[in-house]
């Protein structure tokens, strides 16, 4: 019997889908609850085996104030923040009994620091988090990006950091049916990407906004996200702060892989709530 034999046990578990309109039409994320005493390597290897695009662990709390700690990875990459991760590890926290200690407000410690998260029945709303990089792109970084994506700058608006922990950068297209026709390819810029892109419905339209998250893993072929909190967190605050959205609105993500991703921006005083169902779709105990 070798040693992680002798030292794995019974683990809760819980698999959500996170902002989904309908059941498992959202982003699903693996939540392992009663993480502590895992080490580094341990992480990554579940979160890898998961192959989803994260995977979070839950540990006691190191600071005041908070109801749980978690450790949020994509694949083998360790997240300081990351949104449908936060929602649907919040929605297997309360699944698994956790009683947050102020009534209706669940807060989470993450290497980010605290987020509170709202609760409001099915759906859940976090706190968005501060950018950690902002302003504009500059011109060769916006010509790699337009290569990628496969377009010219006429289609583009604007583009901005929108890094709150994944290190996303964002470009804003002319309209949503651009955004829809990407076919992005990166195979002639290999290295990290991670790519917000956002494009406006037409008054009137169901959703606000339509957006798309693109990413590499080590040497993958650039992947894409089916619906991102954090991006779409870090495009409210920017969208705001331009002008170009008001608060309450819906954004879509997913359409281009035929989910129906629903993501509810609202705000109060000083903070912009990101807000979308979360629903246990599996539960049970991993053997760690």
């Amino acid at each position: 019997m070798n040693a992680f034999e002798y030292s794995a046990r019974m683990r809760r578990f819980r698999q959500v889908d996170v902002f989904g309109e309908e059941s498992c039409t959202g982003n699903p994320v693996a939540v392992v609850l009663d993480a502590e005493g895992l080490d580094d390597e341990a992480l990554r290897r579940f979160s890898v085996w998961s192959n989803l695009s994260e995977c979070t662990f839950v540990f006691p709390p190191t600071m005041p104030g908070a109801d749980y700690r978690v450790r949020i990875f994509s694949l083998n990459t360790e997240l300081a923040f990351a949104g449908h991760p936060t929602l649907g590890t919040a929605r297997a926290w309360l699944d698994a009994g956790g009683v947050p200690a102020t009534p209706g407000v669940v807060v989470q410690e993450c290497d980010a620091g605290l987020v509170p998260v709202r609760l409001g029945g099915d759906r859940l709303a976090f706190s968005a988090p501060a950018r950690l990089r902002s302003g504009p792109v500059d011109s060769d970084l916006l010509t790699a990006l337009l290569e990628i994506l496969g377009i010219g700058r006429e289609h583009v608006v604007d583009a901005e950091w929108l890094d709150n922990g994944p290190g996303w950068v964002g470009l804003l297209l002319d309209h949503a049916d651009t955004v829809l026709k990407l076919r992005p390819d990166a195979s002639a810029h290999p290295g990290r990407w991670d790519i917000g892109v956002i494009g406006a419905h037409d008054p009137g339209s169901e959703a606000a906004f339509e957006l798309r998250a693109f990413f590499t893993e080590g040497e993958d072929p650039l992947r894409e996200d089916p619906v991102t909190g954090s991006l779409n967190a870090a495009a409210a605050e920017w969208l705001i702060a331009s002008g170009r959205a008001e608060t309450p609105y819906v954004a879509a993500q997913g359409t281009a892989m035929e989910r129906r991703g629903r993501i509810h921006v609202s705000s109060d005083q000083d903070k912009i709530w990101i807000g979308g169902r979360a629903e246990i779709i599996l539960s049970g105990s991993a053997v760690l």
